[in-house]
């Protein structure tokens, strides 16, 4: 039997110090659960241009196609801003997303207790929040054509254009609708109907595939902007909201900021199955490069650890070892450890990244 295969590419700014702490629970999987994984490194975004000229190369491109999944950390900077659009950092991860097919975009929120006062809401509010937003994410605004900036007469024009087909449409239903099932049997999706011939096919192909295939499923639709209202108002309404890529994009991170930072956040970007029957998968922390505090230590490398349990979850079927990372880290921060973007008025010493990924292995070995 083979050991499961995942590729890191770290990235740019704290990805790399945050992913070193990943290394360090993949380490202890195999001294401690016999579990072994068949790691590879690679480049992407800004140091993939700064090596090859290309913010992904091709090699590394087959590479991420091969392997059952690939955890990246974070790309971009202030350095790479004044590149031509095609060769910027972020081009490198669209390029991942578009080529594996990675169609859905898996952003929990979940509050962990010890952060309930952390939210800028009200603790009642956000206390044992537990939501997952799914985005579609290879098509929409942000991949539809025509696009650019073109001349019309004594100015330019900027377009994007926002197109789905029912099928694209379709295929997220259907992982929300399989999600929501494995939940709270609750789906909201979110378009903007009342204006956009995209939001009508939306909402129409995803009543069809509720009603025709999944009619336990509770199914409601909320325009997208009423949706951001009602996030902030209750967001413990929700269970599983499915929307576009651009409202999704907007949605999410919304919802990141109802726990208190984003540097808490994983996600998942799954695609269709392989010949082992699990789907593509790429995993990352919501968060950015956060060039401006890369190299010292600051970096909260949590979001990147929980990439790494949504792998254990939807790439190499080991739910419990997934919920053992996830009670981990909620042991760490009940117990006071914050690192520098989770201090509270209240003060104290922050823990360095390394400090935290070294926590959360002890709280691993206490959990054996």
């Amino acid at each position: 039997m083979t050991n499961p295969s995942l590729l890191i590419l770290a990235g740019d700014g704290i990805g790399p110090e945050v992913m070193a702490e990943v290394r360090k629970i993949i380490d202890w999987y195999g001294a401690k659960r016999g579990v072994t994984f068949d790691v590879s490194e690679d480049l992407v975004g800004g140091c993939a241009y700064d090596k090859h000229g290309t913010p992904l190369h091709d090699d590394t491109m087959a590479k991420a196609q091969e392997v059952d999944a690939v955890l990246l950390g974070a790309v971009g900077g202030p350095k790479y801003d004044s590149l031509d659009f095609s060769v910027k950092p972020e081009r490198g991860l669209l390029r991942l997303r578009k080529e594996m097919d990675l169609y859905a975009n898996l952003r929990p929120a979940q509050c962990f207790d010890a952060l309930a006062d952390f939210s800028s809401l009200k603790k009642d509010v956000v206390a044992g929040l537990d939501i997952m937003i799914v985005r579609e994410l290879t098509s929409g605004v942000y991949f539809g054509e025509p696009r650019g900036i073109f001349k019309e007469g004594n100015e330019r024009v900027g377009i994007n254009t926002q197109r789905y087909t029912e099928s694209e449409i379709e295929r997220v239903a259907r992982s929300a609708f399989e999600l929501a099932r494995k939940r709270g049997n609750k789906l909201c999706s979110m378009e903007k109907a009342n204006v956009m011939e995209s939001g009508v096919l939306w909402r129409e192909v995803v009543q069809r595939i509720g009603d025709t295939e999944y009619p336990d499923v509770e199914l409601s639709h909320m325009y997208a902007d009423a949706g951001a209202m009602q996030l902030t108002r209750w967001p413990k309404q929700f269970d599983v909201i499915v929307t576009d890529n651009l409202f999704g994009d907007l949605l999410s991170d919304l919802a990141a900021m109802l726990t208190g930072s984003l540097g808490m956040l994983p996600s998942a970007s799954l695609g269709a199955p392989m010949a082992n029957g699990r789907p593509k998968a790429l995993y990352e922390p919501v968060h950015g490069s956060a060039p401006d505090i890369a190299g010292q230590g600051k970096a909260n490398p949590i979001a990147c650890i929980l990439s790494f349990a949504m792998a254990l979850r939807y790439s190499f079927d080991m739910g419990a070892e997934a919920d053992r990372v996830e009670g981990a880290v909620a042991k760490v921060l009940a117990d006071g450890l914050r690192t520098a973007d989770l201090m509270g008025p209240e003060g104290g010493a922050p823990v360095s990244t390394g400090q935290m990924g070294d926590a959360i292995v002890t709280a691993l070995d206490a959990s054996l």
